[in-house]
C-alpha cells in the first residue's frame, strides 16, 4: 500500500476541529492468536462516523507494567483512549488495577456496581470473583452495560469496555453521546483499473498538487481475478476533495491512454 501520510490536520481542518482516539487492547489470548480481534474495527469505523480520528492502536499482554506505560502514552496524546479487555472476574482480568495505578488513585469496590452486578446474579451470587467486575478507580464513571451488568469506567480521558464484542459495542453506545466530536473525515473511492505499479509515480504527483487531502493505494484483485487498484480520497474540505478526486480520474484517463488501455 502506497499512501500519503499526513498529521489530521493537513486532512482539512484546523487542530481546534480536530478530536483524535487511541485504542489500547489487553489481553494476552490476542497476542497469541486464540482469540481474534473484532473490536479494533468495529470502534474505528463507529468513532470516523461521528467525527473522531483514530490515530493509534496498541496491543499488550496482561502485565501491569505494559498496561500502565501503554495508557500513560496514549492519554497524554489523544483526546479519549479507548480500552479493551481485561475487566471480567479471573485473576488475569487487571485492567482496572492497572488504570487505577495510572492515575494515581485508589481501586475500591464500588457500591454502584456491585448493585448493577446484583441485578443479574442476586445478592447470593455476589461471590469473590463476580465483585472483581465491581472494583472501579476512585472518581472514574461507570459506563453502562445493558448486556451483562457488569461495568466498564471512565475516567479523565481514558473510557475502559469489556473485551467481548457485543458488550463492548452496547457500552460504546452508551458513552458516545458523550463525546465531543470534530468535522467529519468524509471520504471517496475510485476504482482505477490499473496496477499500483502503473500509476505510482503519477499518483505521488497529484498528491503533492493537494496537500490538503490523503490519498491511499490499496490493491486488490478484481472480479476476473486481475490485479486492480482502489485510489481513495480523504479530506474534510468537500471542494478540496472533490478537487483532488478529479484530478485522480484525469491521472487515470491519461495513464489508460499511454498504455493503450480501455476505459471501464
Amino acid at each position: 500500500m502506497n499512501e500519503k501520510t499526513l498529521d489530521s490536520a493537513a486532512a482539512g481542518g484546523s487542530a481546534a476541529d480536530l478530536v483524535t482516539a487511541g485504542i489500547l487492547v489487553i489481553g494476552d489470548e490476542i497476542l497469541s492468536g486464540r482469540t481474534k480481534d473484532k473490536n479494533i474495527g468495529y470502534i474505528a469505523e463507529y468513532l470516523t462516523a461521528m467525527g473522531i480520528d483514530l490515530e493509534e492502536v496498541r496491543i499488550v499482554p496482561d502485565v501491569e507494567a505494559e498496561i500502565v506505560a501503554a495508557l500513560n502514552a496514549l492519554r497524554s496524546r489523544y483526546t479519549y483512549v479507548f480500552t479493551t479487555g481485561g475487566i471480567g472476574p479471573t485473576h488475569d482480568d487487571i485492567t482496572a488495577d492497572a488504570v487505577a495505578k495510572a492515575f494515581g488513585v485508589p481501586l475500591d469496590v464500588d457500591q454502584r456496581a456491585v448493585d448493577l452486578i446484583a441485578e443479574r446474579v442476586g445478592r447470593d451470587g455476589l461471590n469473590a470473583a463476580r465483585l472483581r467486575m465491581a472494583r472501579i478507580p476512585r472518581g472514574a464513571d461507570l459506563v453502562d452495560n445493558p448486556v451483562s451488568k457488569a461495568p466498564g469506567f471512565w475516567i479523565g480521558n481514558v473510557i475502559v469496555m469489556a473485551g467481548i464484542p457485543s458488550v463492548m459495542q452496547a457500552m460504546l453506545d452508551a458513552v458516545a453521546p458523550k463525546l465531543a466530536t470534530g468535522v467529519k473525515l468524509l471520504s471517496e473511492t475510485v476504482r482505477a483499473d490499473l496496477r499500483e505499479g502503473d500509476i505510482g509515480t503519477e499518483l505521488g504527483q497529484v498528491a503533492k498538487q493537494h496537500p490538503d487531502v490523503m490519498i491511499g493505494s490499496y490493491p486488490f484483485a478484481d472480479e476476473d481475478g486481475r490485479p486492480n487498484t482502489n485510489l481513495v480520497v480523504r479530506g474534510r474540505d468537500p471542494q478540496k476533495l472533490a478537487a483532488a478526486k478529479a484530478a485522480v480520474e484525469a491521472m487515470l484517463i491519461a495513464v489508460r491512454a499511454a498504455l493503450a488501455l480501455p476505459r471501464h
